[in-house]
């Protein structure tokens, strides 16, 4: 019984993780709604130069929730020659 309550809890940390691990995108900042502490999201609005992408990254807690900071990234795509 306890391998079994030691892979599910295993199994649980694992898909926590990842989920949290994954930068997601959006296509305007005002689509975050829940930003976590530590959480990554790209945002596609057009506002940094060509070949990059927004990120906006939630930074700090603060009294009000979790700051955001944002800057301009490259954008990953397909490498070419």
């Amino acid at each position: 019984m306890s391998l079994l309550r030691t892979a599910c809890c295993s199994l649980l940390i694992a898909t926590a993780l990842a989920s949290t691990a994954r930068a997601g995108s959006v296509g305007r900042e005002q689509d975050i709604v829940d930003l976590k502490l530590g959480q990554r999201v790209l945002v596609d609005d057009g506002t940094c130069p060509a070949g990059q992408v927004k990120e906006v990254r939630g930074a700090k807690m603060t009294d009000k929730g979790v700051s955001r900071t944002s800057s301009c990234v490259p954008r990953n795509g397909p490498k070419s020659k």
